[in-house]
């Protein structure tokens, strides 16, 4: 039996996925966690399962927050609504990243993944979650950015380019500017290349808001949110620009 543990803080999505787990008689569920308190308690206590099931936004922190003060070996499949998490989870022995709501074929998919990486003896290997970790290639295609005490959802297609300013990361709409939590060389591995690049150290443009492309004395790329402001391709880049373009 596969020794595993959920943690999630809504009840109806807990119950939901018991559920959904109920079809594989392998699963053995011998928690069910509801905050990050309870976790680290949990955790602190109990020996460690060989699977976790894992919201990632919890009522009082972040997920993260329990295996950070208590590490473990079990693989961890993450259940969230949201996927800006996605480049910290595969860094916390994640192996799969489920967005609600969650599909069947997707979690049998998820079971089925981690089943391939245990030995017949059940036991977890870390080297093997670092091999998965570098094999999984993940895409950002939503943010959660903080307005005050509310929070809003942007999808990354309407972000015409992140920025560095004064130690912090800020993306760029239409619109607005917002804060992010993201380094910009985090954003380099989770955003899809095909449309965002890394045009200098302070700038990642989207390709869908370049207006204009000055070629000399060298690239300059003038996006659609503010016309009459140009950002200029690093002259080590400028190859890999014009690689870019074409692709």
């Amino acid at each position: 039996m596969i020794k595993t543990v959920i943690i999630e803080d809504e009840k109806p999505a807990s119950r939901k996925l018991e559920r959904m787990l109920s079809v594989f008689s392998e699963i053995d569920i011998i928690a069910k966690i509801e905050s990050v308190e309870e976790g680290v308690e949990w955790f602190s206590k109990n020996e460690h399962p060989q699977l976790i099931f894992s919201d990632i936004v919890l009522g009082d922190g972040l997920s993260f927050d329990i295996f950070e003060k208590f590490p473990t070996k079990a693989f961890i499949i993450y259940t969230t609504a949201f996927d800006q998490y996605t480049l910290k989870a595969f860094k916390l022995n994640s192996i799969d990243y489920l967005l609600k709501p969650i599909l069947d074929e997707d979690l049998s998919s998820a079971i089925e993944k981690f089943k391939s990486f245990i030995p017949s003896d059940n036991s977890v290997n870390s080297q093997d979650i670092k091999q998965l970790i570098k094999k999984e290639k993940t895409t950002l295609s939503r943010i959660l950015v903080k307005i005050g005490y509310n929070l809003k959802i942007i999808q990354t297609q309407e972000v015409s380019c992140f920025f560095s300013e004064n130690k912090i990361v800020y993306l760029q709409t239409i619109e607005r500017v917002y804060p992010s939590d993201f380094t910009l060389e985090e954003l380099e591995d989770i955003l899809d290349e095909k449309k965002f690049f890394r045009a200098n150290r302070q700038y990642i443009i989207n390709s869908d808001y370049i207006k204009n492309i000055h070629t000399s004395p060298y690239y300059k790329v003038v996006l659609e949110f503010q016309p009459q402001e140009e950002i200029s391709v690093s002259r080590d880049r400028v190859k890999d620009f014009k690689d870019w373009l074409v692709s």
